[in-house]
């Protein structure tokens, strides 16, 4: 199937569907859609894979998910989630799976990345490449504080949930003052999707862990100037969206 093109962004939209965020005004929103990257073997043995790193590659399972969510994000602006603009931007961070990822969703979309650091994943300081069982034996009493009090930093200089929130927060303002009624995807990490999600939903940093972001999921966020944003999507999973007949 070729891939959908700029007349696809000129398409009629209908109004806000029952359910969307309550607006009283005719103002339109930078609508990001946040693509998690496919499956990694880090991902398999659920080790901290963050930023400090260019990390591994997407297995091929990986590959599979990612053109899933390449099939689910070409049908934004279509069949589905029709009040968003077709996708006429991709942005993803600049570590290895995030670029595979956006390769095979811009080749889906006639779009071509760019890299953006900001939406990188954590970093994880001497945490990097460890799994959570390892961290807590060396390091016992303070993985768990990392995801729910939101100050706390790894070792060797890694980030803190908050400062991955200030980070992410930067780039989504600046997706939204280079302009609205558009839609920008972001292939992006499950840390920094969970801070984009809680930021947007004005939650406090700690709680931003309890939100769940799969491998290859989507999740759609619409920011507005006076900051009434909405998530629309939270983490649905890319596999089983493929268009039928």
């Amino acid at each position: 199937m070729a891939a959908d093109g700029p007349a696809d962004a000129r398409a009629p939209r209908r109004e806000r569907p029952s359910g969307a965020a309550p607006r009283f005004d005719d103002a339109q929103p930078v609508t990001v859609i946040l693509v998690r990257h496919g499956q990694t073997e880090m991902t398999v043995s659920r080790g901290y894979s963050g930023s400090s790193e260019p990390g591994p590659s997407l297995t091929d399972h990986g590959r599979a998910q990612a053109a899933a969510a390449a099939e689910l994000v070409r049908r934004v602006g279509h069949d589905l989630w029709g009040d968003v603009p077709f996708p006429t931007e991709l942005i993803a961070s600049p570590m290895v799976r995030t670029q595979e990822t956006a390769t095979v969703i811009g080749e889906r979309l006639g779009l071509a990345p760019r890299v953006d650091a900001a939406f990188q994943e954590a970093d994880f300081g001497a945490w990097q490449g460890l799994t959570a069982e390892e961290i807590d034996a060396r390091w016992p009493g303070q993985l768990e504080p990392w995801h729910t009090r939101a100050d706390v930093r790894p070792d060797g200089g890694g980030e803190s949930i908050a400062d991955v929130g200030v980070r992410i927060g930067a780039g989504l303002d600046a997706l939204l003052a280079a302009g609205t009624d558009r839609t920008v995807v972001v292939v992006s990490h499950a840390v920094a999707i969970r801070a984009a999600l809680g930021r947007t939903m004005g939650a406090q940093p700690g709680s931003w862990s309890q939100l769940r972001v799969a491998p290859a999921s989507v999740s759609i966020v619409r920011l507005f100037e006076d900051k009434r944003d909405e998530v629309a999507v939270a983490g649905a999973p890319s596999e089983g969206w493929a268009a039928r007949g």
